[in-house]
């Protein structure tokens, strides 16, 4: 059975799943990291099954929505229907779901596009920038997606402006 562990220690196998998912330039420094969870601003879910750990969520809770900053799911283990019942549980915990995916420019970010439309994600049509995590770095030109919003409700202007100032700091 899945669950969720809380955890506020980023432990050496959330590091090496956390460097291996997502480049350098897509990841905030651990020091930043710790720090953030330690605060509490940040949330980290480990992701275990039978007491193995098989996956991460960095996410945070704003104001009316969870903000997926980092999802991932040991390679063992894809492919096996574990990251849809992720998003799934996070769904019936949290509600609004919002997250950041790449543009459709390489088979593997079509494929993650299809798996969060698959789930009922939803992209905003307005360009989004994803600020960098390092001084001098430029920014990335990302989708931003959502789940279980009314959008004339959470426009995109109110939804990364809020991301903007909690997640980025601007």
């Amino acid at each position: 059975m899945l669950s969720f562990q809380y955890t506020k220690i980023i432990s050496p196998e959330v590091i090496a799943l956390y460097e291996a998912a997502f480049p350098e330039e897509e990841r905030r420094p651990l020091p930043a990291q710790q720090r953030l969870l330690v605060e509490g601003a940040l949330q980290l879910l480990k992701v275990m099954e039978g007491g193995r750990f098989v996956g991460f969520v960095f996410c945070w809770g704003l104001t009316d929505f969870t903000f997926i900053e980092h999802f991932a799911i040991d390679p063992a283990m894809r492919g096996q229907g574990t990251g849809t019942k992720v998003i799934t549980l996070l769904f019936e915990r949290f509600g609004r779901l919002v997250l950041e995916t790449e543009l459709p420019h390489t088979l593997d970010a079509q494929r993650r596009i299809r798996f969060y439309e698959a789930l009922g994600f939803g992209a905003f049509s307005t360009p989004y920038l994803q600020p960098p995590y390092r001084e001098g770095w430029e920014p990335l030109q990302l989708i931003l997606m959502q789940k279980g919003m009314f959008l004339e409700e959470h426009t995109f202007s109110k939804v990364s402006n809020e991301i903007y100032r909690e997640v980025y700091g601007l």
